[in-house]
């Protein structure tokens, strides 16, 4: 299975986060959307899943959750917007991956045998952040992220394999 995973948008879909994604099975957009349209662009690739980010407000975002846990083949995931947020124990509860965006920063680590991504901003470019996001792949036997900069599709050297 493969997931895209954003967060940060602003309400801008970049045309590189969208070819990105090209080719997920399952997005899941980790708030600060900013605006329907953008998550109607994303489900024109895939099924979206998304959770409410500290802008994401008005009619439109009544139905987004604050937080939301996702299964994804063997994969247990909790997405949230803001990680300090986190009220809940990833490993007592048994997940896998925390998902989490808001800090526009892309980041990768593993904790007590979870992983956290955050896939980083693919909105609007602020401050000298780069813009991305992430591809998840999961099988029977492992997860494998990936983080994807989108400026001239290079990637980052941040991946990390779990058998």
């Amino acid at each position: 299975m493969r997931i895209g995973v954003i967060s940060d948008t602003h309400g801008l879909i970049r045309p590189e986060a969208l070819g990105a994604l090209q080719g997920s099975d399952l997005i899941i957009h980790a708030g600060d959307i900013g605006k329907m349209a953008v998550l109607e662009a994303l489900e024109a690739i895939a099924p979206v899943i998304a959770v409410k980010g500290n802008i994401d407000r008005g009619e439109w975002s009544k139905g987004l959750s604050e937080a939301r846990a996702v299964e994804a083949g063997s994969v247990r995931m909790y997405v949230i917007h803001v990680l300090k947020d986190l009220k809940i124990d990833p490993v007592a509860e048994s997940f896998q991956m925390v998902i989490t965006g808001h800090s526009h920063i892309p980041s990768l680590r593993e904790q007590d045998g979870v992983v956290y991504l955050n896939p980083g901003s693919a909105g609007p470019r602020r401050f000298n952040l780069p813009t991305s996001v992430a591809r998840v792949g999961v099988s029977s036997t492992r997860i494998d992220v990936r983080i994807i900069r989108l400026e001239i599709g290079a990637r980052t050297k941040k991946k990390l394999i779990l058998e």
